[in-house]
């Protein structure tokens, strides 16, 4: 199973497909990571806590 490159943690082979660029395995940040968000080619910290 992939995981994220962040935290870790297992997501599926469906969730990379949508949100991984393309020709990634991983994705760089899932729904699990509350203190980081996606930005174009980036990885940044959250400016507001996610709910």
């Amino acid at each position: 199973m992939p995981e994220c490159e962040n935290c870790d943690a297992v997501v599926t082979e469906e969730y990379v497909k949508v949100f991984a660029p393309r020709g990634m395995d991983t994705v760089r940040v899932c729904p699990h990571c509350e203190d980081k968000l996606r930005d174009g080619a980036d990885v940044r910290k959250a400016r507001s806590p996610r709910q």
